[in-house]
């Protein structure tokens, strides 16, 4: 069940569900259920997991599986998912039953057929929904009204009923009660505001850098509004940013239906521009972007080679962080995108480096993703209304003061055969609640998945190698992103038992 419609909710489901098993004398003996959980995908469907697990292990003490429709078992994209399931069943000897479906589910051609026509059904509601939440979500952007994400640095969130009026500001992980209410960004405090309107003056007046930037307002004392000190790519955020010239700006990564996230090109932009109160001049935010865009325009692979050529004249060595310490060069990423490896660079221009500098690029790379991937985290634990803290020696995460979090990013490892292998390396000495493995892709540069394990269950091995199936005393704890963590960090009430 992920919403609360009444026909859906996970008591009527039960009710009905009793009735049948009443009518044919088959009396209940476990029961699983996902409350508030999305149906698109098996991530974070904790009940289901267990339910296929204790049928393939053989736990399973039932004879036959009591199911409300077809549809609970999730909205797949894929019809075959669930029926993958219902096989998982059945070749154990476990019949499945619906129990308000107009038909038996007796294996005949007319059930076989309304099974898969409701499958295709399932996923296809999801598909319209989708649609239909996402035109009203492009709607309300250019209204001037803003679709979740925290307000950032120098700008809070602020709730406004239907006619527009200001009702209330809204702290970090609050959220708006009222369906009829909306969100919007003002101005936050002046400080911050001020401190935004620096960083560009800093950037565009005084052609600092953004590692020059941060390090002046370290240097300072001053940090994010997540009390994070400042980096390069917190800086650069600020500066690209169009929020603090007032524009509201939707759909530039998209996650529909629970796939990857893919990263959207300007013309599939949803904007409303001007719809917030500028706190940075417009010409002054022209300006940046225009510095930006020099920077990052296309260098031929002719012209990426003379300034290597040239860094490695004036340096007598090359190396990724080499490379990067330079401002007005293009980033070591930019060589390992056009070349494929910063190795085959180095070939181009005749120059071997003395040693293989591949997995210190790589390490160094991974060193930088974590605190981005770390502070990400904090964020969203926060928005559902957690507290964290972070330890700045362990970079360990105590939530709401009771449960431990540590994450770990996984460099990707490609055999000579060419298969992919990760080795996962728990704290043994800190023995965090859930340790989260992020691991990366063969590139060694985007997300591929996530792992949440918990140190309960694996922390008696704590250095095991992954491949890229696991099966599923491993893959049970795998997800496409971080919300199944987020569910379960989620604070739920619970009534007291009289």
């Amino acid at each position: 069940m992920s919403t609360d419609h009444q026909r859906y909710s996970t008591e009527n489901q039960a009710e009905v569900i009793a009735s049948y098993a009443a009518r044919r004398n088959f009396e209940i003996v476990r029961s699983y259920a996902d409350e508030g959980r999305s149906g698109l995908n098996i991530a974070g469907r904790d009940s289901l997991r267990r339910l296929i697990s204790d049928v393939q292990s053989g736990e399973a003490d039932y004879e036959a599986v009591l199911v409300y429709d077809i549809s609970r078992w999730g909205r797949f994209q894929d019809a075959d998912e669930s029926a993958y399931y219902e096989f998982i069943c059945r070749e154990r000897g476990i019949n499945i039953h619906y129990c308000a479906e107009q038909f038996d589910n007796d294996g005949s051609l007319p059930s076989n057929v309304m099974k898969s026509i409701k499958r295709v059904m399932a996923g296809e509601y999801s598909r319209e929904l989708s649609s239909k939440v996402f035109a009203g979500q492009c709607r309300l952007i250019t209204l001037g009204y803003r679709q979740g994400g925290s307000a950032g640095y120098g700008l809070r969130r602020h709730l406004v009923n239907e006619h527009n009026e200001p009702k209330a500001p809204l702290a970090r992980g609050e959220h708006k009660s009222l369906q009829t209410d909306r969100v919007i960004l003002v101005p936050g405090p002046d400080d911050e505001v001020e401190t935004v309107r620096r960083i560009y003056r800093l950037f565009v007046l005084e052609l600092r850098s953004e590692r020059e930037i941060a390090t002046i307002l370290n240097r300072e004392g001053k940090v994010t509004d997540l009390g994070q000190p400042w980096s390069r790519s917190i800086v650069r955020q600020i500066l690209s940013n169009e929020k603090y010239i007032g524009n509201n700006v939707y759909n530039r990564v998209s996650f529909k239906l629970k796939k990857k996230r893919v990263v959207n090109t300007p013309d599939m932009w949803v904007r409303g521009d001007g719809v917030f109160e500028a706190i940075v001049d417009p010409m002054l935010f022209q300006a940046a972007q225009t510095i930006l865009a020099d920077r990052a325009r296309r260098f031929s692979d002719e012209e990426l080679l003379k300034l290597l050529s040239a860094l490695l004249g004036a340096r007598g060595a090359l190396s990724g962080m080499i490379i990067d310490e330079v401002e007005s060069m293009p980033s070591s990423a930019a060589y390992r995108h056009r070349f494929g490896s910063l190795l085959r660079a180095y070939e181009l221009i005749g120059y071997t480096p003395a040693r293989d500098y591949r997995y210190l690029e790589t390490n160094r790379q991974l060193r930088l993703m974590h605190p981005d991937v770390v502070a990400d985290t904090v964020v969203n634990i926060e928005r559902i209304g957690g507290t964290v803290t972070v330890d700045e020696e362990t970079d360990l995460l105590v939530v709401n003061q009771e449960v431990t979090l540590a994450l770990v990013i996984v460099r990707c490892q490609p055999t000579p055969a060419g298969s992919l292998r990760w080795r996962v390396r728990l704290d043994a000495g800190l023995r965090p609640d859930i340790t989260v493995a992020v691991r990366m892709e063969p590139d060694n540069r985007r997300v591929r998945d996530y792992y949440l394990l918990p140190w309960l269950d694996v922390g008696s091995n704590p250095h095991f190698g992954m491949a890229e199936e696991n099966g599923i005393h491993l893959d049970a704890y795998r997800a496409e992103d971080l919300s199944p963590l987020y569910h379960l960090l989620r604070r739920h009430p619970v009534e007291r038992a009289l």
